[in-house]
């Protein structure tokens, strides 16, 4: 199981049943590997979850109906590294919308590890919109909860993980630089970004 084998298997689920996210997936999967080469990452662990991150989006696969736990069933079943599948199942904080979801015993079935590699994948994508394109976190947020409608579950999940994508992002920022590793975020530039209203006390908790 490679990359080879995770770009393949994702491009067969969802390049023309889901273009959009196909397009995305591409993206977050350059980002991550652009980063893993900077950081001396295995490729085949963190390159590979971000080509599968969300695979568990192809209809056939749609079993939960959330991606993060849908990608990680498959892939499990698959023969798939545990180091990989965990990745994806917990990819972008993905256990705040599981509990929402009531799907906390399922996300519990993978363990999490954060570290160096969670923290590419986070970054990778949370800086990478819905069409590849790159974006702040404070951007990603924002699109997110312009896409889905504020109240909508999805969105305020996004809004409460917000701080920790953030992080996510300037601790590989950080190891890329070679320096320290900060223990909290700079929120620099996120009003240049116009958030919305309501995610501004989420951010000063």
């Amino acid at each position: 199981m490679d990359v080879a084998t995770a770009r393949a298997l994702a491009e067969e689920h969802l390049a023309e049943a889901l273009p959009r996210r196909w397009q995305h997936s591409q993206a977050v999967a350059a980002t991550a590997a652009e980063y893993a080469a900077r950081l001396g990452l295995d490729p085949d662990v963190v390159v590979a979850a971000a080509w599968l991150h969300d695979v568990g989006y192809a209809p056939p696969l749609v079993d939960t109906s959330f991606h993060p736990l849908d990608g990680a069933a498959l892939l499990a079943r698959s023969g798939w590294p545990g180091e990989v599948v965990n990745l994806v199942a917990h990819h972008s904080c993905a256990d705040v919308e599981a509990e929402r979801r009531g799907l906390g015993d399922v996300m519990r079935r993978y363990p999490d590890a954060p570290g160096v590699e969670r923290d590419v994948l986070w970054a990778s994508d949370a800086t990478t919109g819905p069409d590849g394109q790159r974006l702040s976190v404070a951007e990603r947020v924002l699109e997110v909860v312009q896409r889905y409608e504020p109240a909508d579950l999805v969105s305020e999940c996004m809004v409460h993980i917000a701080p920790q994508l953030a992080m996510a992002v300037q601790r590989t920022s950080q190891r890329i630089a070679g320096g320290p590793v900060a223990a909290s975020v700079s929120y620099d530039g996120w009003t240049d970004a116009k958030p919305l209203p309501y995610i501004l006390p989420v951010l000063a908790t």
